[in-house]
């Protein structure tokens, strides 16, 4: 029996509408010191840090719209799925160029997959889900995909 129902499966293709972000020095130099970035290029603000591009896109709420974690609400990407525990699946990243001051980036989130596979103590979900960020004319800077896994 499967736990995936037809309109489970319809989800994946689902985008997000696409966030558009700039990236400016001020910024970048503020993210450096509060995560005591050692490399000068990041110091100065004339390069952002790889992990600087994970908040870029977060929305600022105020505390109480936050969930008990501290993250944002679920996007609604990924639908509800018939297994109630999620955790972490892994994380792939391809990235093509640095990020710059000035830049202006784009993010685009789709459901690409959503499996099932039996495991050891039960079935298990996996959500497959691919953000690209690229720059406003289209030239790729990174492509993640995130799998979790509902059980």
């Amino acid at each position: 029996m499967t736990l995936l129902t037809p309109e489970l499966k319809a989800a994946v293709g689902r985008q997000l509408p696409p966030l558009r972000a700039e990236v400016t020095r001020r910024e970048i130099r503020k993210y450096s010191a509060a995560t005591g970035q050692r490399l000068q290029r990041f110091i100065d603000g004339d390069e952002a840090p790889p992990m600087f591009l994970f908040g870029l896109f977060m929305p600022v709420l105020p505390r109480d719209q936050l969930k008990a974690d501290g993250l944002p609400p679920d996007t609604g990407l990924v639908p509800e799925l018939p297994l109630p525990r999620v955790m972490a699946g892994g994380t792939e990243q391809n990235w093509y160029r640095g990020i710059f001051p000035g830049d202006v980036l784009v993010s685009r989130q789709i459901l690409v997959d959503l499996f099932e596979k039996q495991g050891s103590q039960g079935p298990l979900i996996f959500a497959v889900v691919e953000n690209r960020i690229e720059t406003e004319q289209g030239d790729p800077v990174m492509t993640e995909r995130v799998t979790r896994i509902a059980r």
